[in-house]
Order: structure tokens, then C-alpha cells, then sequence
């Protein structure tokens, strides 16, 4: 008898975006794709049969935020990160990107830049790929088109904090850090250029008028400047208490109104705005989308921020971009979770060695450590497709209670896969959405 499939699973319990049930099926591959979904299918038909034994059979996960190259070379981040999120359940990476530095510490057109970024990156992911790309220059505005177009990327990033403060503080010199001509500024002028630019390509192009999306990193570094400035003088506070209220949840919310009101300004319709670390920014955010109900804005929250509080024992381990909160705000994340006014979870997980990421003279000490949450077992990336981590106060399982909270197992996949579609190109165009 001809083997129709290469594999059939047995016996899982299979979860689905938009279902509204966890059904027990039989799961058919054939040539390395899902041929069919359906109960009871003869294990004649199958060169190989496993026994699932009633477990879970989840999509892949998308982890749509993740950071390649900014502590170690492209080449080796892309091996090892990518592993670590397979671990996880993620197969597919979609990683911000850009010039200035840290990535590949280089400026000039993307042109230039990223057949280089995909050199390094072919052939060693471990998972599916792709990249987002964030217009830091003048010139790169122009190059929108060109990305789009002949390497499928559509989606642009601003990080609305960089005008003056950098990766890790307060800067003097964005010039240099972001590798840009001292005529240039990267400022709000900038971003909204960025967004007429992306308006223009859904107009100019409607078969990727879908796909074609601004995100945002939404802090202000005036604020952010001023406040650090108090929270250090003061001395009252340390660890990531004394971070998160040197850049207090307001700095994203102001932000997000701004970015918001920029987008209604230049018609630019899908807007991202990205790992929401507070009440207020949710709020912000939901406030937003009453009062531009014509943009199509999307909300992130990441693990960490769901899963840590500034009072939790990793400490100097869990400091990011925007911090990591009180209890109350993460409550308030999750609570938004629940309400259905988040639309993905994300790692936003960039690997820094535990060798870089604290001051080897004052290991404890806040504003000397650098940026992503180091868990002492692994990446961040690896728990995004369990949402499960031990740290703090925190101990979660989708499906399972846990403070009140229950989040069904088909909204989880609708959480962590569906989103994957927004940043997908349409078949046909030079992805850099390859198979690792």
C-alpha cells in the first residue's frame, strides 16, 4: 500500500486560534507540512506513527520581537537564540533590526546593510525568520520601498526614546551612537516622516496594504533624562524599583498619545505599539483606539513584564527597555490580557552573558547593568511558548488558576501564533523569511 503520510500523531489534543474547543485528533505530515487534521486516521496510511498519549499539540509559536546580534556577533546569536527558542515551542523568529551600534556596528543605506544582515543569518537559525527594520537615517525613509519590496519586509520600527538617550542611558552623543551625520536629528519630525513614508507604500502598493506597519517604542527621553536625574539624587530607591520609576509608566503613555496622534496626522493605519510595561500605557493605548477608532493599532506585552515585578529576586538580571514594574502594574497587564485589549505575547529577548550584563565591580548596583532579562536557566525565548517560569511571584500555566486568573488554552495560541500573520508577506515577494 502507498504511504500517503510520512508521520501520523496519534491521540493529541489538538489547540487551535479561534476555536472554542480543545479537540482529540490525529495529526497527518506529510513533506514536513500538516496534510490533514481529523480523528481516527489509519496508521496504514503512515510510514511512521507516534503515540502523543493525550498530550497537547500546540501550533508553532511566533515570537514576533526578538534581538539578534546586539551583544554577540549575528553569526553566533542566530544559533544559539534560535535553539533556545525551539526549546520553547517558537518556530518562527521575526527580529528587529538596524544600523548605528551594537547589530553589526555600521551606518550607511540598507542597501548595503541588508544583504549583509541576511549573509549571516543563512543557514543558521534553527527556526523560520525574518526581520523588521527601523529607518534610522534620512536616507533610509527612501529605502522603505526598496525593503518592501525585494526583501519583503514591511514592517518599520521607531524607537522613540533614542532623540536622546541611549541603549542604556543618557546620551550626549546620539550621533554617534546611532551612527547618523551630525546634520541629521532623529526626533518626532523623523517619525512622522517614517509614517507618511509607510502611508505612501499602502497607497502606492495595495496588495501589501495589510502588511505594511509602523512599531513603536513608545518612552520619551526628556522624561526619562529627567527623572533618572531625581531617582539617583535622591538615593531612596534601588534595583528595579529605583529603574522603573526612572522611567516612569507615564513616559509611556505620553508617548503613545504622540505616536497615536502622528498616526491619525499621516493616515499611517497600522500602528504596533510595542511591549506595554504598565497600567497607564494600556490605558493610553485603549484610550487611543477610541479616539482614532480607523487605526488598526495592535498591543504587545512581553513575558517578562507578565511574569516578573520589581520585587522579584532576579534584580539587576531583569533589567529592560521599558522596566520591569510593581506588582500592580503587572496586574494590570494581565488583567488587559484577559480583557482581550492585548494582541500577542512577545520575548522581546535580546541574549546578553550574565559576563556583560552587570558591573563586575558593583554587581548589584542598577544603572551599571546592561539591557535583557537574564534567567538563570536559558533565554527568555525559551519560556515564551510555556508562559511558565518560577521567578518572583509568580508561578503561571495557561489553563491553570493562578490569582483568579484563567486564560484558555485556544486564546494562549491565538496569543502567541496567529499574530504571525500581520508581519507575513505575501507569497511571492524575496522574504527573508527562510527555513533554518
Amino acid at each position: 500500500m502507498e504511504k500517503l503520510f510520512d508521520l501520523v500523531i496519534k491521540n493529541a489534543r489538538v489547540v487551535r486560534p479561534n476555536k472554542t474547543s480543545v479537540d482529540c485528533l490525529d495529526i497527518a505530515v506529510k513533506d514536513g507540512k500538516i496534510a490533514r487534521l481529523a480523528p481516527e486516521i489509519q496508521t496504514a496510511f503512515a510510514k511512521q506513527v507516534f503515540d502523543a498519549q493525550n498530550f497537547l499539540a500546540f501550533p508553532g509559536c511566533v515570537d514576533a520581537h526578538m534581538h539578534i546580534g546586539i551583544y554577540a556577533p549575528l553569526t553566533q546569536d542566530a544559533v544559539s537564540e534560535s535553539k533556545a527558542a525551539a526549546i520553547g515551542g517558537v518556530t518562527s523568529s521575526l527580529n528587529y533590526m538596524r544600523t548605528g551600534r551594537y547589530y553589526l556596528n555600521r551606518g550607511g543605506p540598507y542597501r548595503d546593510f541588508m544583504p549583509e544582515v541576511l549573509n549571516q543569518s543563512q543557514g543558521r537559525f534553527w527556526v523560520d525568520y525574518g526581520y523588521h527594520v527601523a529607518p534610522i537615517e534620512a536616507g533610509h525613509i527612501d529605502e522603505m520601498e526598496h525593503l518592501a519590496l525585494d526583501y519583503g519586509v514591511p514592517s518599520f520600527k521607531i524607537f522613540m526614546f533614542y532623540g536622546g538617550y541611549g541603549l542604556h542611558g543618557p546620551s550626549a552623543n546620539q550621533h554617534d551612537f546611532l551612527m547618523i551625520a551630525p546634520e541629521e536629528r532623529y526626533d518626532i519630525a523623523h517619525f512622522e516622516f517614517i509614517m507618511r513614508s509607510a502611508q505612501r507604500l499602502t497607497a502606492k502598493h495595495p496588495d501589501l496594504a495589510a502588511y505594511i506597519s509602523v512599531s513603536l517604542h513608545c518612552e520619551l527621553a526628556e522624561i526619562l533624562n529627567a527623572y533618572t536625574k531625581i531617582v539617583e539624587r535622591e538615593g531612596k530607591l534601588t534595583g528595579l524599583h529605583a529603574y522603573s520609576a526612572a522611567r516612569p509608566p507615564h513616559a509611556e503613555g505620553l508617548a503613545i498619545w504622540l505616536a497615536s496622534y502622528l498616526a491619525n496626522e499621516t493616515n499611517c493605519v497600522n500602528i504596533n505599539l510595542l511591549h506595554l510595561s504598565s497600567r497607564k500605557a494600556v490605558d493610553a493605548a485603549w484610550l487611543m483606539q477610541g479616539v482614532f477608532p480607523h487605526i488598526a493599532f495592535r498591543r504587545e506585552v512581553t513575558v517578562g513584564h507578565l511574569l516578573l515585578d520589581a520585587d522579584c529576586e532576579c534584580a539587576v538580571q531583569a533589567k529592560v527597555n521599558p522596566p520591569i514594574r510593581p506588582r500592580e502594574d503587572v496586574e494590570a497587564l494581565w488583567q488587559a490580557v484577559l480583557d482581550r485589549k492585548i494582541d500577542w505575547i512577545v520575548s522581546d529577548h535580546a541574549c546578553c552573558s550574565a559576563e556583560q550584563k552587570w558591573s563586575k565591580d558593583n554587581p548589584a548596583n542598577i544603572w551599571l547593568a546592561k539591557l535583557d532579562i537574564e534567567i538563570p536557566v536559558r533565554s527568555d525565548g525559551e519560556y515564551l511558548g510555556r508562559l511558565h517560569i518560577s521567578q518572583g511571584s509568580v508561578d503561571w500555566i495557561p489553563g491553570r488558576r493562578q490569582r483568579g486568573r484563567r486564560l484558555s488554552w485556544e486564546r494562549f495560541a491565538e496569543l502567541m501564533v496567529e499574530h504571525g500573520r500581520t508581519f507575513k508577506a505575501p507569497a511571492g515577494r524575496k522574504a527573508p523569511r527562510l527555513s533554518g
